[in-house]
């Protein structure tokens, strides 16, 4: 017996089966579905698999951060989005063939939890790593007797700071810093290099004279490290704290309508910069 097309009455029929005619009547009744449309259920199903997967890489794998101070300029700016890769630091098993497992090398921009508030999370450069001897000498790093090279740092303008330039100093003279660090830093500090424990990163940020980092607060822990940005995905054009205030002039602006305010908005030039 022939398949009937929907919409239409079968045309033979076993007379030896009546059940026959009303299954066939039923099915000629029914609207057939137009051809690649999902029913509500597949809708459904194809929903939740994507919402799975995207927890999961949020989870696990990348994270969006976006940058709120002026810390870590001129490398980020306040405004910019990130990227964050969660695995990176990972301890390498069985995946390391798959997924680029490393340990945190000196130079390394890292995301963690804010000691003092864990519940935060902060962005800072890595100066120095388990067993490093480090001091700073008229705002220069040196590390284990070098002085390193550091084309990322900035040293904006600010107020003159012996114990921010001249790290660690035997003088309390900064209220910004935390008083238990106080303590806890006079008894790491060897011939007047602060050696950094194990299991302990000392970081700070590139803006040196604008930035709330280990020195004022202390070490950041392994577990607190929550991975490395790796890329700037969006950067919305915001003012910093210490943007210096252009001086006005009498020239006409041709910069109007929607195109220059859509420049306007976000530094489009920083999309996908991969962070460094």
């Amino acid at each position: 017996m022939n398949a009937p097309q929907a919409g239409s009455l079968p045309t033979e029929v076993n007379p030896e089966t009546p059940q026959a005619w009303q299954q066939l009547r039923e099915t000629a009744r029914k609207p057939a579905r137009p051809p690649g449309f999902p029913g509500v259920l597949e809708m459904a199903r194809s929903l939740t698999a994507v919402i799975v997967v995207a927890l999961f890489i949020l989870t696990f794998i990348v994270q969006p951060f976006r940058i709120p101070s002026e810390s870590m300029e001129h490398t980020l700016l306040v405004g910019d989005f990130l990227l964050v890769n969660k695995t990176a630091y990972a301890p390498s098993g069985n995946w390391s063939w798959l997924l680029p497992y490393r340990p945190i090398r000196r130079r390394d921009i890292v995301v963690f939890h804010f000691p003092p508030n864990p519940l935060l999370h902060v962005v800072k450069r890595v100066i120095g790593l388990p067993g490093d001897r480090i001091h700073l000498q008229d705002g220069q790093v040196w590390v284990n007797d070098v002085e390193i090279s550091e084309p990322y740092a900035t040293y904006e303008p600010a107020y003159a700071d012996d114990f921010r330039d001249n790290f660690p100093t035997q003088l309390y003279t900064d209220p910004g810093v935390n008083p238990q660090w106080w303590m806890e830093m006079r008894r790491d500090v060897r011939s007047g290099d602060l050696v950094v424990p194990d299991g302990d990163f000392f970081v700070m940020g590139d803006n040196r004279n604008f930035s709330d980092d280990s020195r004022y607060w202390g070490f950041v822990t392994q577990d607190h490290i929550v991975g490395r940005p790796f890329v700037i995905y969006f950067s919305l054009r915001e003012p910093s704290a210490t943007d210096v205030a252009a001086v006005p002039d009498d020239r006409l602006g041709q910069k109007t309508g929607p195109l220059a305010r859509i420049e306007d908005f976000a530094r489009w030039n920083r999309f996908l910069r991969v962070v460094r």
